[in-house]
């Protein structure tokens, strides 16, 4: 289980599994409960690859992030950190 502590969102923290290079047990802690209930269902055996070319960079409202951006940042750490 991977543990990343976001920055600029309503949630505050992700933690997640990487299986085969692919993303599983994605989990948030505080935000918005369905939105990211959905994002976690949708990502669920994706490519990490993929998950951070969809999210990566995608705004909240005036927000220069977003709980999906942060996930997608959380990706590039663990990649970054498991290379």
């Amino acid at each position: 289980m991977y543990e990343y502590h976001t920055s600029g969102t309503c949630s505050t923290k992700i933690t997640f599994d990487i299986k085969d290079n692919k993303v599983t047990n994605v989990k948030f802690t505080r935000g918005c409960a369905g939105n990211l209930l959905g994002i976690s269902t949708l990502i669920e055996g994706m490519e990490v690859d993929e998950v951070i070319e969809r999210l990566d960079g995608l705004p909240c409202g005036s927000k220069s992030t977003s709980c999906p951006d942060q996930l997608a940042q959380a990706l590039k750490k663990y990649k970054q950190n498991n290379a």
